[in-house]
């Protein structure tokens, strides 16, 4: 029998939805491949015992999205919609001398992805290559996603990374997977997670708040645009923007407090008490969680591109267009200002008296950022920074089955339960497919957070490495297998 494929797109004007979905019927294979419009896609693939079953399977599938406002069309006729990059300039430091950088690493396109933990530290790049290094700087792993990437977010020990194809991965699994994927009309430009609730900001300023299931919980608006910082804790979502930093409540139900700050917001950072708001005006402020009062500035000689502080909060970082590092201690006195030697550092992390950046040259870069070093730094004595190189052997993971374009989601089919495995099962609860743990010794009312792309009622999966997490599910740390 000829193979017969539907292709069908959702478009909408007012810049909402952008997407298509395809079925294709061969024998008693049906694939389905969806996605962004102008994209590969993901494909997700099953079999029926005839010939006539696969083709039921696909009218009903075609038919939901028909109902759903889609409609046939002709691939490519439509194109993709523009996704923002951020634009950054970068001019040579004025600065007298460099920073005392002990190491860095050139992943070979601009960064602004970074995370450190105390396993490892990462970087992720605009060409959408993630990195691992140890904090000594040994590289350890690649990981090769689909698009650039924005930003690392971590969630107790789970990495994710936001790419500009609006999906975010985990990256925390054997193979990287879509754990969220944002809505077409929201452009990305920063992440924060906790708890896994995915919290948004975007180039139109506003804030969108995501469950660890993928599901919308609730937006907001800002009066600015370009939103580049959010934070969040137990008591608020801080999110700043061109008119400055806004508190809202973890459920969005009311805006805690607003504060103006000078010049738009470029970057955010926060502590236990404080939260600290980068600018294009060539400041650093430290801002009240409780009230949104502003307690220092910290001033720069250029636009503050990214921030930081040690964890007393005794000293704050700070580094600007013109590819120059400051340090100041907690009230706002300057103690250096030092050129960073890779171009101007548009993210940035602090831990244990290490200062981490990626900059617009596409460096992750280590500074000693202790007291001595700082001491020493202030007189103009610094070491000689290691160049780090990858290893030719270096392991390169995917988001796919294979290193195709199209992010496949068929996986590996087990008839048995192996020993060690989990067995969790898709079931559709008010309207919503879900995934629940089936084996003994789980809690039985939570849910799973799982590959939305392969999420089919009544499929059983075996999943290695099931952690549970603080708010009341369970999360992937391994291998996730059919079930047959």
């Amino acid at each position: 029998m000829a193979r017969e494929t539907t292709y069908l797109e959702l478009s909408q004007d007012d810049g909402g939805a952008h997407k298509f979905y395809e079925v294709t019927v061969d024998g008693t294979a049906v694939s389905v491949r969806y996605g962004r419009i102008g994209a590969d896609g993901q494909v997700q693939s099953s079999s029926f015992p005839t010939a006539d079953k696969a083709r039921a399977a696909a009218a009903k599938k075609i038919g939901e999205k028909v109902r759903k406002g889609y409609a046939p069309a002709v691939r490519g006729q439509r194109a993709a919609r523009s996704v923002t990059r951020r634009q950054v300039t970068s001019a040579p430091s004025t600065a007298r001398a460099v920073a005392p950088v002990l190491w860095r690493f050139r992943t070979g396109s601009a960064a602004f992805g970074i995370h450190v933990d105390e396993d490892r530290c990462w970087v992720g790049n605009q060409a959408g290559d993630v990195y691992t290094l140890s904090h000594g700087g040994e590289v350890l792993a690649r990981y090769s996603l689909p698009d650039g990437v924005k930003c690392l977010v971590a969630d107790e020990f789970w990495i994710y990374a936001g790419c500009d194809d609006g999906t975010v991965y985990d990256l925390s699994s054997k193979v990287p997977f879509g754990a969220y994927d944002i809505a077409e009309d929201v452009d990305i430009f920063w992440l924060d997670i906790r708890e896994g609730v995915l919290n948004v900001s975007d180039r139109n300023g506003g804030l969108t708040v995501i469950d660890h299931e993928d599901e919308f919980q609730w937006s907001r608006r800002s009066a600015g645009s370009n939103a580049w910082m959010v934070r969040a804790d137990a008591d608020a979502v801080y999110h700043g923007h061109s008119k400055g930093v806004t508190a809202y409540a973890p459920d969005g139900g009311r805006e805690l407090w607003h504060t103006a700050t000078q010049g738009s917001v470029l970057f955010g950072w926060q502590e236990d008490r404080a939260v600290y708001a980068g600018t294009g005006r060539n400041t650093v402020q430290r801002l009240s969680k409780a009230t949104g009062a502003v307690e220092a500035t910290y001033r720069c000689d250029a636009a503050v591109y990214s921030c930081a502080t040690s964890p007393d909060g005794r000293h704050v970082f700070a580094g600007d267009l013109s590819s120059s590092v400051y340090c100041f201690d907690a009230d706002g006195q300057r103690l250096w200002k030092l050129g960073t030697g890779s171009g101007s550092a548009l993210s940035m992390q602090y831990l244990d008296e290490r200062l981490y950046l990626v900059t617009t040259d596409g460096s992750l870069v280590c500074v000693d950022a202790s007291g001595q070093a700082i001491a020493a730094a202030q007189q103009g004595s610094v070491p000689a920074p290691v160049d780090v190189k990858s290893a030719a052997a270096l392991p390169v993971f995917t988001p796919a089955a294979s290193a195709s374009a199209v992010a496949t989601v068929s996986l590996a089919v087990v008839a048995a339960e192996p020993a060690g495995g989990v067995v969790v099962e898709c079931v559709r609860q008010g309207g919503r497919t879900r995934v629940q743990v089936v084996s003994d010794g789980f809690e039985p009312s939570w849910n799973v957070q799982f590959p939305r792309g392969i999420r089919e009622p009544g499929a059983r999966y075996v999943v290695e490495g099931l952690h549970a997490a603080s708010g009341g599910f369970y999360r992937v740390r391994g291998e996730i297998r059919r079930l047959v």
